[in-house]
């Protein structure tokens, strides 16, 4: 008589039967042999089938006792346990009591054919009825001990699960809600116990699904509230603009004003900006019945920076209109070319103090206007500023500062230069820094007559500096520097022969080479070409007409070009 467990029936069921092999809780395929799960019979059917001898035993019918105590253990089970399967990978916690039970004693169960002996029972573990412990004439195969309960999931062959068969009279299923609206794991029933699966296999809702669809509801509840909101405030917006423009303007005053203010607007500044320095002001009532008054004016037309000269209590629409035109506007425009001398006049004039007080404040101040370092970088430098004061439009305002309108003239320069590598573009081009590149400039912006000769003119300049320069010696020749030196500006400067006897640092018929300083504030074109002049051989120039400026290479040509000019001026 085989004795179960070691035959060639069932295998044993415990995991920590030490002849168990290789199979573990994790073992999925199906043994030969043995039916699938879903085939199963009850333990005790599949032994009494695979071991029939086991009924008629001799033994069996001398111990009723085992039988009866069996029946009485069975009795004593709660109906609703029977049956009830563990969810997938968790421990067994019901199903039949032995279980829990023949768990704990499946030590000493395990060697019987083996040679192994059995573990000693636990402390007050019941020994009573067992083989080898107590029990010597019982028979332990007529007692329910001998027919374990089915096995723990971890144990159970894989099956394929059945396919569920069509019942007509079932109903059909519901149709599946959104989690959202529905209760379907995420509403307020979603902790009430779920339909158990059909398939046994399944084991259960797995959890994790549930997050899932909690986090995608989670979700879509708040993509709901965002597009919620944002159409509400975008409603609210349009709403509230729709009745501002047709019931809620802003308040604004009539009329054309009175008492004259100057108003300065700083560069950049923008409608909303504009509109609060003039309701400061008092020209204008309220910020938005200026900038409602400037989104009606045509297009193309823009405010610009500078001094306006306009009335109190003026209506948004007038102060508008007066500001766009240029006779309301008091800015300084310095034009491109001018001296140094020209500004400081305009100056007085504008701030109404005495002739000459600009100049005087830039002679003793030079150094504290915000000049780069590498300005003032020779000792015959006639005004430190020529060349710094940049020619834009600047707002002098009446009560001013002479030295804060100076400042903002300098710093001006110094964003426009810094866009350019001066020092660099000037190594590269053989001179010495970056104020004699200025001065090229001031040069080119002086001699050239017209800004599309900027860039010839400025190779005359370069080749007249050359060493080589056979034709004017090194010297630059240039009645501009003349007319600085002096603190003129005429055409009949006089003789040549008399132009080499006047010794002044400025004077390029008299010195070699580029003058100490800039003899003007060139403008953007002027840098430009000063930077990049057009490759020729030319030395000399001369504007014949507006359209018309004729280069030579050899004093012979520019001769004969000298001659059309004078016949061209002596036509007209």
């Amino acid at each position: 008589m085989t004795e179960y467990g070691r035959g060639a029936g069932s295998e044993p069921w415990h995991p920590e039967d030490p002849l168990y092999g290789d199979q573990g809780w994790g073992a999925q395929q199906t043994a030969p042999g043995q039916a699938p799960y879903g085939d199963q019979q009850h333990p005790q059917q599949q032994y009494a089938q695979q071991h029939p001898q086991h009924q008629q035993h001799p033994e069996h019918q001398q111990h009723p006792q085992h039988e009866q105590h069996s029946q009485q253990q069975y009795a004593q089970q709660p109906q609703e346990s029977y049956g009830q399967q563990p969810h997938y990978g968790e421990q067994p916690q019901q199903g039949y009591p032995q279980e829990q039970q023949y768990a704990q004693q499946a030590q000493y169960h395990a060697g019987w054919d083996t040679g192994q002996q059995a573990a000693m029972p636990y402390a007050g573990q019941q020994t009573e009825g067992y083989p080898g412990y107590g029990a010597e004439n019982q028979d332990y195969y007529a007692t329910p001990e001998a027919y374990p309960p089915p096995q723990p999931p971890g144990q159970r062959r894989t099956v394929p699960e059945q396919a569920l068969e069509w019942n007509p009279e079932e109903p059909e299923p519901e149709e599946e809600n959104h989690p959202f609206f529905g209760g379907d794991g995420d509403g307020p029933d979603a902790d009430e116990d779920e339909e158990e699966p059909r398939s046994r296999r399944g084991g259960g809702r797995d959890r994790r699904g549930k997050s899932k669809k909690k986090g995608k509801s989670g979700r879509a509840c708040l993509v709901l509230v965002v597009v919620f909101s944002l159409g509400v405030g975008g409603a609210g917006y349009f709403g509230y603009q729709f009745w501002q423009k047709k019931f809620g303007a802003a308040p604004d005053y009539v009329g054309a004003g009175s008492t004259p203010i100057q108003v300065e607007i700083p560069q950049g500044a923008g409608g909303y900006e504009i509109g609060s320095i003039l309701a400061k002001a008092g020209v204008v009532k309220s910020q938005g019945a200026f900038v409602s008054a400037q989104n009606e004016n045509p297009k193309g037309k823009t405010l610009q920076a500078g001094v306006y000269t306009l009335n109190k209590g003026m209506s948004a629409a007038n102060a508008v209109a007066a500001m766009l035109n240029p006779a309301s506007r008091n800015n300084l425009i310095i034009p491109e070319g001018k001296r140094n001398a020209w500004v400081y006049e305009q100056i007085d004039k504008r701030l109404e103090l005495k002739a000459g007080t600009t100049k005087d404040i830039a002679k003793s101040q030079a150094t504290k206007l915000g000049l780069p370092d590498w300005a003032n970088d020779n000792k015959d430098i006639q005004d430190p500023l020529e060349g710094f004061l940049y020619p834009a439009s600047y707002p002098v305002a009446k009560g001013t500062k002479p030295e804060e309108v100076l400042r903002k003239m300098v710093a001006r320069a110094n964003t426009e230069y810094g866009k350019v590598d001066l020092k660099g573009m000037a190594s590269k081009l053989g001179l010495k820094s970056p104020l004699q590149l200025i001065t090229v400039a001031s040069l080119v912006q002086a001699e050239g007559k017209y800004k599309h000769d900027f860039d010839k003119v400025a190779r005359v300049v370069y080749n007249r500096l050359k060493p080589n320069n056979t034709e004017t010696y090194g010297l630059l020749d240039f009645d501009s520097t003349v007319n600085y030196a002096k603190s003129q500006s005429t055409l009949d400067i006089g003789a040549v022969k008399h132009l080499r006897d006047f010794k002044h640092p400025y004077n390029t018929y008299y010195i070699h080479g580029l003058p100490p300083g800039p003899i003007g504030n060139p403008g953007e074109s002027a840098l430009h070409s000063a930077l990049n002049p057009t490759p020729g051989p030319w030395y000399y120039f001369v504007s014949v007409t507006e359209n018309n400026t004729l280069f030579a290479v050899t004093n012979e040509e520019h001769e004969q070009n000298r001659r059309k000019y004078e016949e061209e001026k002596a036509g007209q």
